[in-house]
This record gives structure tokens, C-alpha cells and sequence, in this order.
């Protein structure tokens, strides 16, 4: 019984932290089925990220007036009527607002768990459960969420955190722990918490602009983009086993860890095609900077600190709000590019339509179609392959028409390639600044 409880509260965890991207490969149903615009869709995330952020330490406070296990079993309640309300939202502004509130629920949850958990626990292993659950969390959020959305529906990612809230709201209140002191012993942990939100930016570039690359930019579904960027989590799971034989320091891995996400997201902005492979290496580089970072960083940050949930407090606040200074940078820097990219991707539409060996009316009904494809793109990689299925030509034509849209979809991958590039580069940049965070010299106490 007291397993299963554990297990419900570190699932919770996980859950919670997974919703920071879970929706990322679901965005182009979201903004196709709520008619709304890349902007507004990133807000689905934009929204989620910046409550829980803020949110998290003053919920971290309410544990000293209230106990655990009624703030733990209060936030999940919210968190799942939340969830429930964000599956049926007739709207993008609705389902924003809905985002809202459930990152409420969700800090409170995440701080009153972990006060559940080294009660169940033991401090030591309490910690690292919720640490563990919530980077298997992040790093799956997105494949769980492609694969959903591929099988079902954009909504069924929010419809199958209900039934896993329900059972974990009695969970949480068979534990009863006892209030936190309210006090402050401890400083917050400045540099680990600096390099954990510069390094949760950079993450962004990984885990939303590659899966957006993937299905808006190459047209993959939802489900291949989710298998690819498992990748990801897979090396964040391996990194931890692959490095303990040789025992580094903290500050060791957490510099290789930086090093590893700056050399993978450079490696993504310059994908020489658009050939699934390419992906996986950048992509094992970034797993394994993942987890040799993020976990580490969150038990630096909370190590011997008190209380407790004040610091993990931090650490969320310093996770979430680096997620959307990453999505603030870096989302009108990609719309921009890919806006830009239209003019030169026309043009070189164009050129290929003109030179295909088609007949003159072969030609004229390509160009019509196409015409109104990239009409309807509303600043997206138009697919083509919805309009070459309702293009009518003669039967001599069709040879050279196929071969006319494969040579588009080439063209139009490597113009989103170019249009995703300086996102990646500047995703390495911040990577990189956290790096340097973790190699400068520590200001010496004078006694």
C-alpha cells in the first residue's frame, strides 16, 4: 500500500512537469482545430510555464500554514478538473486560460509531493524520487504527447491525466505529514539555479523546436516526430548509469552536461538534410547533457537547504521561468524566419514548376493548386501532399507531377531547415552561457 502510494505521488510529479511540454507536438492540431495562430498557440505552453514558475514558491509558503497532504490533495484535484477543462476548450483564449489554472494546481501538488514523499521516504531517497520523476517527466512529456495526439486527439493528452489524479488525490491524503517551519534557514542557491534556468531555456530549443521542425517543417505525423525525439529521453535515462563508474564531481558533469546540449543543439542547426538520421546523434547529445544537468543542478540547489519545499520552490521557479524566457526568445525568432523564408521558397516553387516536363496545362493546374496551398499557409511549411492529392491532370502528366512534388518537399525542408537554424544556434548560446556559470571562479568568503 505504502509502494503504491509512492508510486501515485512520484507519477504525479512526473505528470506535472511533463505538461510543461506534453502539448508541444500536439500544437499544429491545437492550432488548426482552435483556428488560431502560431503565436497564440506557443502561449498554450508560454501560459502553463510562467504560473507554475511564479506560482511555486509561494505555494512552497502555504506548506507552513497548512499541512502537506491537504495542499498535495487540493493541487491535484485542481490540477485534474483543470485538465478535464483543458480538453474541452472551444478556444485557444479558453484553453490558455484553462492552461493557467492547472499550473496552479500543479505547484501545489509538485511542493506538497515532495513533503509526502520523504515522509514516506526518508529525506535522502524522497528527494531523489521527486528529482527522478520530474526529469523522466520532462524528457517523456513530449513522445507521450506526439503519440496521443497521433493516436487520438490533441485532447486525449489532457483526458488521461484525470483518472491518474483521481486515484492520486486519496493517495496523497493517506500521508499525513506535519508542517513545514515556516523560517528561512537558507539562502536560495543562486549559481545552481541561474545555470538550471539558463539550461531549461536552451532545453526549449531541443524539445519544442525540434518537434516543430519535424511536423510543421518536414511533415512528419505527430507519432514519428514522438518515436524520433524519444531519443531524447532515452540518453537523459542512460546518462546517470553511462557516467557512474567514473565518479565525476557534480560541477564536472554538470560543465560536460552544458558542453553536450551547446554540441547537440549546434548539431540540429546544421542538419545537412532532412533524413530522420541526422537527427539522432544532435539528439543523444542533448539526452545526455539532460540528464547529467538537470538533476544534478535541482539536488545542488535543494541539498541541506531549508526548508525544504522553499528550495525546490526555487528550482521550479528557476526551471519553468527559463522555459519561457526560451520560448519568449525564441518563438518570434523562428515565426520571423520562417515569414522571411516564404519570398525566396516561392520563388524557388516557382522556378520548379516552370521547368518540370509537364504540359501547358499540366503546368497551369499545378500552379493553381500550389497557389492556393501556400494562399492557406498563414506563415507555416505549406503540405503539399494535400494538394497534390486533389490536383487533376491528364495521365501523361502524372509521372513528372510526382516527381514535381518530390522535388518540392525537398525544397521546402531545406527552407525550414534554414528558418529553424538561428533558433537552434541561439538555444546553443544560452547553453553555453550556463556552461559559463559553472566554469567561473567562485567568489572567495572573506572571514
Amino acid at each position: 500500500m505504502r509502494r503504491a502510494v509512492s508510486v501515485l505521488l512520484a507519477v504525479t510529479v512526473a505528470m506535472v512537469l511533463a505538461d510543461s511540454a506534453v502539448v508541444t507536438l500536439a500544437l499544429p492540431d491545437i492550432l488548426l482545430n482552435l483556428d488560431a495562430s502560431v503565436g497564440q498557440v506557443a502561449w498554450v505552453l508560454i501560459a502553463y510555464n510562467l504560473v507554475l514558475g511564479l506560482a511555486a514558491v509561494p505555494a512552497a509558503a502555504g506548506l507552513g500554514i497548512a499541512r502537506p497532504h491537504v495542499v498535495s490533495a487540493a493541487g491535484i484535484a485542481v490540477f485534474a478538473g483543470a485538465s478535464a477543462w483543458c480538453a474541452v476548450a472551444g478556444s485557444i483564449e479558453v484553453l490558455i486560460v484553462a492552461r493557467c489554472v492547472q499550473a496552479l494546481g500543479g505547484a501545489l501538488a509538485l511542493v506538497g509531493c515532495l513533503e509526502q514523499l520523504v515522509t514516506e521516504r526518508g529525506e535522502r531517497r524522497g528527494v531523489a524520487t521527486w528529482v527522478t520523476a520530474g526529469v523522466v517527466g520532462t524528457a517523456a512529456g513530449p513522445v507521450v504527447g506526439g503519440l496521443l495526439t497521433q493516436a487520438i486527439s490533441w485532447q486525449a493528452i489532457f483526458v488521461v491525466q484525470v483518472p491518474f489524479a483521481v486515484l492520486a488525490v486519496p493517495a496523497a491524503l493517506a500521508v499525513r505529514s506535519t508542517v513545514t517551519p515556516p523560517s528561512d534557514r537558507h539562502r536560495p542557491a543562486v549559481r545552481a539555479n541561474l545555470t538550471l534556468a539558463l539550461m531549461s531555456a536552451a532545453l526549449t530549443a531541443a524539445l519544442f523546436l525540434l518537434v516543430l521542425l519535424l511536423v510543421e517543417g518536414w511533415g512528419r505525423s505527430p507519432a514519428t516526430a514522438a518515436v524520433t525525439v524519444s531519443v531524447v529521453a532515452v540518453a537523459a535515462v542512460a546518462a546517470p548509469w553511462l557516467v557512474r563508474p567514473l565518479r565525476p564531481s557534480t560541477e564536472v558533469e554538470v560543465a560536460t552536461g552544458c558542453f553536450l546540449v551547446a554540441g547537440g543543439l549546434a548539431g540540429l542547426a546544421l542538419l545537412p538534410s532532412s533524413h530522420l538520421g541526422w537527427t539522432i546523434a544532435p539528439q543523444v547529445l542533448v539526452g545526455l547533457g539532460l540528464g547529467l544537468t538537470v538533476d544534478r543542478l535541482t539536488s545542488q540547489a535543494m541539498e541541506m537547504r531549508l526548508p525544504r519545499a522553499r528550495h525546490a520552490g526555487w528550482t521550479i521557479g528557476a526551471r519553468h521561468l527559463g522555459v519561457v524566457v526560451g520560448l519568449a526568445v525564441l518563438t518570434p525568432v523562428f515565426t520571423a524566419d520562417l515569414r522571411d523564408a516564404q519570398v525566396p521558397a516561392q520563388e524557388a516553387v516557382t522556378a520548379l514548376v516552370i521547368d518540370a516536363p509537364l504540359t501547358p496545362q499540366g503546368k497551369i493546374a499545378v500552379a493553381k493548386t500550389l497557389g492556393s496551398a501556400l494562399a492557406d499557409e498563414r506563415g507555416q511549411v505549406p503540405d503539399l501532399s494535400r494538394a497534390f492529392s486533389r490536383l487533376d491532370v491528364d495521365a501523361r502528366d502524372r509521372p513528372a507531377a510526382a516527381q514535381l512534388e518530390r522535388a518540392l518537399d525537398d525544397q521546402l525542408e531545406r527552407a525550414a531547415n534554414r528558418a529553424f537554424r538561428d533558433s537552434f544556434l541561439i538555444g546553443a548560446g544560452l547553453a553555453a552561457l550556463a556552461l559559463l556559470t559553472v566554469v567561473a571562479p567562485r567568489r572567495r568568503r572573506t572571514s
